[in-house]
């Protein structure tokens, strides 16, 4: 038996959500592309974004010869369920490894060669702005700043989690740690879906690793944070422990 029938290549699904980001998209999947990671694809989770980023994303998945898959949903509908809808069809089809990422550039792509290798040790690696050697953009205000900051002081103590990014969105997760975590059980929406799915794996005891990078800000297209977001992060965060 050949040494490539032995090891057969691992399957790797980068689940992206997106509203409007028509604007980053393609060049995002180029940059995956050029990474050559053998068994990378990616999956867009849209929700029924008016700037056409669903068409182009099927665009894409025709051109791409099966890198790229869609998943069309019909208005915005959150953050929160559309990655539990990534997550659910990765492991439908077959993912050991599934990460999660933004289509703004904001997460540099080439970061997932070093998840790939830390991942072999750990369950979850988590791309970190705020543990030692991470960054914010300089572009970045006080308010902005501020709110990010105090978002995760608040999220590390009402939850007893030691990672010091609760609300990164750039993460890796072993299939297993995805399968024995109660995807029906996750309500929370925005950056609060990052701390439940935080606390979730905390309380199961996995192995968590932060990866520190420099956070820059979008390329194109607009942040979707607002202060309805701020609100519900707030109050989904303290019921955290009474869910679980």
């Amino acid at each position: 038996m050949s040494e490539a029938a032995e090891t057969p290549t691992r399957k790797i699904i980068v689940v992206m959500p997106t509203y409007n980001e028509g604007a980053n998209l393609e060049a995002m999947v180029r940059r995956l592309q050029s990474l050559g990671i053998p068994g990378l694809s990616l999956l867009v989770v849209d929700d029924g974004s008016p700037d056409g980023t669903g068409d182009l994303a099927d665009r894409l998945a025709r051109e791409s010869h099966d890198f790229v898959s869609v998943i069309h949903r019909p208005r915005k509908m959150g953050l929160g369920t559309a990655y539990v809808t990534g997550f659910r069809w990765a492991l439908d089809h077959g993912a050991q490894y599934v990460m999660e990422m933004d289509a703004d550039f904001s997460h540099p792509p080439e970061l997932l060669l070093l998840f790939l290798d830390k991942i072999q040790e750990y369950d979850v690696v988590v791309g970190s702005r705020f543990a030692t050697g991470g960054s914010l953009d300089p572009h970045w205000g006080l308010s902005r700043r501020l709110l990010s900051w105090g978002g995760n002081f608040y999220a590390r103590l009402a939850t007893g989690v030691p990672v010091k990014d609760l609300t990164a969105g750039f993460k890796c997760f072993r299939r297993e740690v995805l399968a024995s975590v109660d995807l029906g059980k996750v309500k929370s929406e925005g950056f609060a879906f990052q701390v439940e799915m935080a606390y979730a794996c905390h309380r199961k005891g996995f192995r968590v690793v932060e990866v520190p990078f420099h956070f820059l800000e979008r390329t194109g297209g607009k942040s979707k944070m607002s202060p309805k977001i701020v609100l519900e992060a707030f109050w989904r965060v303290l019921e955290l422990r009474t869910r679980y």
